[in-house]
C-alpha cells in the first residue's frame, strides 16, 4: 500500500512527524551515512524471505528496491554524487520556471523518513514481483519507466492547470517526494488484469476501482500526502492501459531496454560460452567427438569428424572443403588420405 497508511496506527501525530522532521532536516544538510532505526533491517529480512521462496528472482524489482534504499541511506561512496532532498523535491513551480528537470526524475526515488520508505518498498515488492513475473523483466522495466514519466508529467499538468482556479499556493508550490505515484499507477495496471474483488483497508472493492478507493482513503486518513501525485499515478496507469491496448507490439522503450540489456550482458554470455567450451573438452579451435547440434559457429568435417572454426573453409586435419560431402577424402576424388594418414595428422595436431 503506497505511502504507508499504517502510519495512523502508531502515534501518527507525534512520533511519525518527529521522525519525518528529523529525517528531512538531516537530508537537507546532506545526511551522510544514515543509520536505520529498525524498520530497514525488517524490510531487508522480508525482501530476502520473499525472494528465497521464488523459483525465478525478478531482477528489476530487486534493483528498484536497492536503488531506493541506497538513496535513502546515502552510504559514503554515494554521498558525493547524490543530491540532497532539498535539491530534488518535486515542485511544479521550480521545474517549469527554472527548468530544474532533475526534480522531475529524481524526486520519485527519495523518501522523507524510514516509515515512508518502508511502506512504499513493501508495496513495490508485492506489485513488482507479480508484474515482472507476468510481463518479463524487459517489459516490466519499460513499463516502470513509462509510468514514472507519465505520472510525474500528469502531476505537473494538473498543478499548472489548477492555477486557473486559484490553487497556486496549494498545489503549484507543493513539495513532494516518494515512489507512491508510480505505485498507484502499477496498482491500476495490476488490477486491470483481474476481474475479482480486492480488499482496501478491509473493504471489498472491485479490482478495477481499488486504486480510486485507496486514493480517497489515503487522502482522508493521511491529509499531508500529495493528492496530485497520487492522482497523477492513477491517471498514468489508466493512460498506459489505454495505449497498451491499442498497440500490441513490444514498444520503442521496451525495444531500447532490450537492446541495452543485450549489449551489457554480451561479455557475460561470451565468458559463459568459453567456460562451457572448456568443460566439453575444446582444444585449439575445434574438437573431435560425436555429432551434436551446433550453434556456436563451428562446422564439422564430414570426412574426419573434426570440428573447425567457422572462420576457415578447409578442415585443419584432412584439408576437406567445408562444403564437401567427405567422399573426396575417402579416396573418391582428389584428396586421397588413408586412415593411417588421418591418424598421424590428428596426433600431430593435438600433440603440440
Amino acid at each position: 500500500m503506497p505511502l504507508g497508511i499504517s502510519w495512523l496506527t502508531q502515534k501518527r501525530n507525534q512520533s511519525i512527524e518527529e521522525g519525518h522532521r528529523h529525517s528531512v532536516q538531516s537530508m537537507m544538510r546532506g545526511g551522510r551515512g544514515r543509520v536505520s532505526r529498525g524498520m530497514l533491517p525488517l524490510l531487508a529480512v522480508h525482501v530476502a524471505s520473499e525472494y528465497w521462496r521464488l523459483d525465478w528472482k525478478p531482477p528489476v524489482t530487486a534493483g528498484l528496491l536497492a536503488a531506493n534504499a541506497l538513496i535513502y541511506l546515502r552510504p559514503g561512496f554515494l554521498h558525493p554524487i547524490l543530491p540532497t532532498i532539498g535539491q530534488v523535491w518535486f515542485n511544479p513551480h521550480l521545474i517549469l520556471k527554472h527548468r530544474d528537470f532533475k526534480r522531475y526524475f529524481l524526486s520519485a526515488f527519495y523518501h522523507t523518513g524510514e516509515p515512508h520508505l518502508f511502506y512504499n518498498m513493501i508495496s513495490l515488492l508485492w506489485k513488482g514481483i507479480q508484474l515482472e513475473t507476468s510481463l518479463g523483466s524487459v517489459k516490466f522495466a519499460s513499463m516502470v519507466a513509462a509510468l514514472l514519466g507519465m505520472s510525474q508529467g500528469i502531476t505537473l499538468l494538473l498543478a499548472k492547470s489548477l492555477l486557473l482556479f486559484g490553487y497556486e499556493r496549494a498545489y503549484y508550490h507543493e513539495y513532494a517526494v516518494g515512489f507512491s505515484g508510480v505505485l498507484f499507477a502499477m496498482k491500476v495496471v495490476l488490477n486491470s488484469l483481474s476481474l475479482n474483488d480486492t480488499h482496501v483497508l478491509g473493504m471489498r472493492v472491485p479490482a478495477p476501482y481499488a486504486a480510486w478507493a485507496e486514493l480517497i482513503l489515503v487522502q482522508v486518513m493521511v491529509p499531508g500526502v500529495s493528492f496530485l501525485g497520487h492522482l497523477g499515478g492513477v491517471l498514468a496507469g489508466l493512460l498506459y492501459i489505454h495505449f497498451k491496448g491499442s498497440y500490441s507490439g513490444l514498444g520503442p522503450l521496451a525495444t531500447l531496454i532490450r537492446g541495452i540489456s543485450s549489449v551489457l550482458c554480451w561479455p557475460l554470455r561470451y565468458a559463459r560460452y568459453l567456460f562451457r567450451s572448456q568443460q566439453r573438452g575444446n582444444y585449439g579451435r575445434g574438437r573431435v567427438g560425436v555429432h551434436e547440434e551446433n550453434t556456436s559457429g563451428v562446422w564439422r568435417c564430414r570426412a574426419c569428424t573434426f570440428d573447425n572454426s567457422g572462420l576457415i573453409n578447409l578442415c585443419e586435419i584432412c584439408g576437406t572443403s567445408r562444403g564437401d560431402d567427405g567422399l573426396s577424402t575417402l579416396g573418391l576424388s582428389g584428396h586421397d588420405l588413408s586412415l593411417e594418414e588421418l591418424r598421424r595428422r590428428r596426433v600431430e595436431r593435438f600433440g603440440r
